[in-house]
């Protein structure tokens, strides 16, 4: 187990837990982040429409399974089918922030 004790910001603990940015553990660190966020935006989102999986499915023409996989972080999300997914199956725009 890694000592935190001498640690006194979030951003040192990424680094000492994942490595320095740019380096292959910080890069999948930060994927496996993403698609967590994501996931949990589209499952906020379906239920804020009173929608299930399936009825969200079908409003986006897409399968029930691949948005189970996309709530549970599973998925390999494309950019158009996840536009698709917000903006046809629960009438929501998406934003990007490039940093």
């Amino acid at each position: 187990m890694i000592e935190h004790k001498e640690l006194s910001t979030f951003d040192e603990l990424i680094e000492k837990e994942h490595g320095p940015i740019g380096s292959d553990s910080r890069v999948e660190y930060e994927a496996r982040a993403q698609m967590f966020i994501v996931s949990e935006m589209l499952k906020a989102a379906r239920k804020e429409a009173k929608l299930t999986q399936e009825e969200l499915a079908i409003k986006a023409g897409t399968q029930k399974s691949y948005i189970s996989k996309i709530e549970n972080g599973k998925g390999n999300i494309q950019l158009s089918t996840l536009i698709r997914i917000f903006e046809k199956g629960l009438n929501r725009k998406i934003g990007f922030t490039f940093l």
